[in-house]
């Protein structure tokens, strides 16, 4: 019995080494393997779109509408996660259940969606408000 458990522990051990191996692997090529730079401001310096940077990045205030815009994305990207698996089992659950269950789910999502139009999140201004 104590071969058996030791040969069964070199095969973890083995397992262990070829998955570490694996997720190595990648790294240490593309180092290996990549062009050498050389290390200039130029290449240090943040790339702005074909804009020079100016500043530092914490002199700038993104508006409030970027991150509540960011956040309806994540809620109804997440929602999308959640109606698949109602779709494919529909004709598992009894029809008026599973319909109620539906309607009521796309209803609150529904709910949201307006809260935020009413807020006045998709509403991108130019100007800047001062509050």
């Amino acid at each position: 019995m104590l071969k058996q458990d030791l040969i069964s522990y070199i095969y973890i051990c083995f397992f262990f080494a070829g998955g570490l191996a694996a997720a190595c692997a990648p790294f240490v090529l593309s180092r290996l393997l990549r062009p050498a730079t050389r290390v200039s401001s130029k290449t240090l310096q943040t790339y702005e779109c074909g804009i020079i940077p100016f500043g530092q990045s914490w002199d700038f205030r993104h508006g409030v509408a970027y991150y509540l815009y960011a956040l309806m994305f994540l809620a109804f990207e997440v929602d999308v996660l959640y109606l698949y698996p109602v779709a494919t089992a529909f004709d598992t659950v009894s029809s008026l259940h599973g319909i109620i269950a539906f309607t009521v789910f796309l209803a609150i999502l529904s709910l949201g969606l307006i809260y935020a139009w009413k807020k006045g999140v998709f509403q991108w201004s130019s100007e800047k408000k001062i509050y």
